[in-house]
């Protein structure tokens, strides 16, 4: 299935803002959310092809958001791509036992992210 929705999870404005621009120039239609809290009830109104997720947040954190959608029936077939500065092996091998298809390590390279969005596809 093509990816076309996006939704960016960041507490980040500066963040959400990049990666909303990256993503809008090259064809995906993008919504953000700046809190777990947020993206579920985004989530619930419009279900996206894709999910882009921080893991450092205020309440709900990346990794526990990214477990309970892998859980969701709802949720469970929409990939999620952790987007995070955490950058030890031990954080990438969490965020993917926790249902995340991929990892990528902010500060995000447009390529990488564009790459791997489509490898998604």
């Amino acid at each position: 299935m093509p990816i076309q929705k996006i939704l960016v999870v960041d507490d980040s404005k500066t963040e959400l803002m990049f990666l909303s621009e990256l993503l809008q120039k090259n064809g995906f239609a993008v919504r953000t959310a700046e809190n777990a809290d947020d993206a579920m009830s985004k989530l619930e109104a419009d279900k996206p092809d894709l999910i882009l997720m921080d893991v450092v947040m205020p309440g709900q954190n990346g990794f526990q958001l990214t477990r309970a959608l892998a859980r969701n029936p709802q949720f469970a077939q929409v990939p999620v791509i952790l987007c995070t500065s955490k950058n030890q092996e031990t954080d990438r091998v969490w965020g993917m036992r926790q249902g995340a298809r991929d990892y990528i390590v902010k500060p995000v390279q447009a390529a990488e992210l564009l790459a791997k969005i489509q490898a998604l596809a």
